[in-house]
C-alpha cells in the first residue's frame, strides 16, 4: 500500500529547471608568471637581444652518468674547460677513462688550503663548502657546491695550491683526475697546448665578464686620454616565437541543439585556452632551450646550505640579483618549507596582497607559487629549485615576448582559427598559443638548487 500523500521531490524534479555553473576545471592555477611578466610584442617574430661582448663562460658543470652502477664523466662535457673546447672527441674519452670514483661522508675534508692540487675533482653526487680563514683568521664560507661542480680548475692547471679548503657537507661520490693525465695529452696534441697556453697567459680575465671599456677617471693636467669603443657580440641570440597548439572539434549537433543556457563552443574553447596557457607557463619554465631554469649563468646558481631552503639561501639570491629584484618564484611546496624555517627562526614572512592574493614575501620581494616547477625525483621527498628574477625590458630583466597580432586572435598572441566542417558534420578550430620568454642580461635570473621541502620541525 501506497502512504504517499503529496507529489514527490523526484518526481517535482521532473518538472523544475536546473541551475548551473559553467564547466570547472581542476588544473586552472592562477599562473602568476604569465602575469608578472611584463610583455613585448613582437612585430617580426624574431626577438634579438644585442649584448656586450663578453669572455666566453660555460655552464660550470661537467654531467656524468651511470655506467655499472658507477658514475663516469660524460666525455663531451668536459669542454667546459675553457682550453678543451676545441678538443677532439677520441681525446676528450681519453680524458674522461681517466677519472676516478673516490667516496666521502659528512664532514670529510676533500681539499686543504695550500696544499698541492694534483687533482681535479667533479662532484658526481652530494654537497660541499669552500671555506677559507679571514683577515683574523676567522672561518668564512666561499661558496656551496653540488651536483656536476667541480673544483679547483685554475689552480689544478697551473700547478699552484689550493687557495681554500674543501669540506663535504653531505655523504656523496666524486670523480678525480691526475694533473699528470693533462700534461700527458698536453704533450700529444697541440691543439690542447696552445689552448692552455693562452688560458695560462689570460692570467686576471674572469670568465663571463664583459670586455672593458678603456677610461680615465681622477686625473690632473693634460694627460692623453685613453681611446675606446664598446664591442659587440658577433652573434647575438635570437628568440623565434615557440607555440602549444591543439586542434578543437565539435559536433555542429552538439553546437545547434544544446546550445542553451550555455555556449558549447564557447565552454570548449574557454578550457582549451586554459589548458594551452598552463602549457604555455610550463614551457617558460622548464623548456630546455629557453626555459629560465635552464638559463641561468653559472655565476647565479646557489646551492641549499642544509637543504631546507632558509632565509640565509634566500639573501644570497638577493645578493645575486641585487638590481631591482622582482619576484621569487617557487613549488608551493618550497614556500611551505621556508615558511617551517622562518618560523622556525622567529622571522615570520610578511604578507603582502599581489595580484589579487595574499602572499608570502621575502625582504619584500614576494614568493610567487606554481606547480610547474620541476622536482628531482618524488614531488613529496624529492630536490626542487627557487628562482629569483628582475622583470622588464627598462631593467634589462626578463620579458615574454608574444606576436604584436596574429589573425583571428582571441587573447593577446592566441588565436582561434576555424578550418571548416568536414562530412561527419564536425567543426574544428585550430587553437594556436604564441609566445617566448628573454633573459636580457644574466644577472637578471639567479636559482637555489637542492632545495628540500620534506623537513618539518617540532615546535612545542
Amino acid at each position: 500500500m501506497n502512504d504517499q500523500t503529496s507529489l514527490s521531490p523526484d518526481a517535482a524534479r521532473q518538472l523544475a529547471t536546473t541551475t548551473k555553473t559553467s564547466p570547472q576545471m581542476r588544473g586552472i592555477t592562477p599562473r602568476y608568471l604569465l602575469r608578472a611578466l611584463p610583455w613585448v610584442d613582437v612585430e617580426s617574430g624574431v626577438f634579438r637581444v644585442n649584448r656586450r661582448r663578453t669572455y666566453v663562460l660555460g655552464d660550470d658543470r661537467i654531467s656524468t652518468h651511470t655506467d655499472g652502477g658507477s658514475p663516469r664523466v660524460i666525455p663531451g662535457d668536459l669542454r667546459e674547460l675553457p682550453y678543451l673546447r676545441e678538443a677532439d672527441d677520441a681525446l676528450l674519452s681519453e680524458l674522461a677513462g681517466a677519472f676516478t670514483e673516490v667516496t666521502f661522508e659528512a664532514g670529510q675534508m676533500l681539499a686543504q688550503d695550500g696544499d698541492a692540487h694534483d687533482q681535479l675533482w667533479v662532484i658526481a653526487q652530494g654537497r660541499a663548502e669552500k671555506r677559507v680563514s679571514g683577515r683574523y683568521g676567522e672561518d668564512a664560507v666561499l661558496e656551496v657546491i653540488g651536483d656536476g661542480q667541480f673544483f679547483d680548475l685554475d689552480a689544478w692547471t697551473r700547478s699552484e695550491p689550493m687557495p681554500y679548503r674543501v669540506r663535504a657537507l653531505t655523504p656523496g661520490v666524486a670523480l678525480c683526475v691526475e694533473r699528470s693525465v693533462l700534461a700527458g695529452l698536453c704533450d700529444r696534441d697541440a691543439t690542447v697546448r696552445g689552448a692552455m697556453d693562452a688560458y695560462l697567459a689570460a692570467d686576471g680575465i674572469m670568465q663571463g665578464t664583459e670586455v672593458p671599456v678603456d677610461l680615465s677617471a681622477g686625473h690632473v693636467g693634460e694627460p692623453d686620454l685613453p681611446t675606446t669603443f664598446v664591442d659587440y657580440e658577433d652573434t647575438p641570440r635570437e628568440y623565434h616565437m615557440t607555440l602549444a597548439q591543439t586542434v578543437l572539434r565539435v559536433h555542429t549537433r552538439v553546437s545547434d541543439l544544446y546550445n542553451g543556457p550555455i555556449d558549447q563552443i564557447r565552454a570548449q574553447s574557454n578550457l582549451t585556452v586554459h589548458a594551452l596557457r598552463e602549457r604555455q607557463e610550463s614551457a617558460l619554465l622548464n623548456h630546455p632551450e629557453f626555459g629560465l631554469f635552464n638559463n641561468v649563468a653559472p655565476g647565479q646558481r646557489v646551492q641549499a646550505r642544509t637543504g631546507s631552503p632558509t632565509p640565509d639561501d634566500l639573501d644570497e639570491l638577493l645578493a645575486r640579483v641585487w638590481k631591482q629584484p622582482g619576484y621569487f618564484l617557487a613549488h608551493p611546496k618550497a614556500i611551505a618549507a621556508f615558511g617551517r624555517e622562518c618560523t622556525r627562526r622567529g622571522v615570520p614572512p610578511i604578507i603582502d596582497n599581489r595580484f589579487g592574493s595574499p602572499l608570502l614575501t621575502w625582504r619584500g620581494v614576494p614568493l610567487l607559487p606554481s606547480d610547474k616547477v620541476r622536482f628531482s625525483g618524488s614531488a613529496g621527498i624529492g630536490t626542487t629549485e627557487i628562482l629569483l628574477m628582475r622583470v622588464g625590458e627598462a631593467e634589462q630583466g626578463v620579458v615574454g615576448l608574444r606576436p604584436a597580432k596574429v589573425e583571428d586572435e582571441v587573447e593577446p598572441g592566441l588565436s582561434m582559427r576555424n578550418m571548416g566542417v568536414d562530412q561527419k558534420g564536425i567543426t574544428s578550430y585550430l587553437m594556436t598559443a604564441y609566445f617566448n620568454t628573454a633573459v636580457l642580461v644574466e644577472d637578471a635570473l639567479a636559482v637555489l638548487q637542492n632545495v628540500e621541502v620534506a623537513n618539518y620541525h617540532d615546535y612545542s
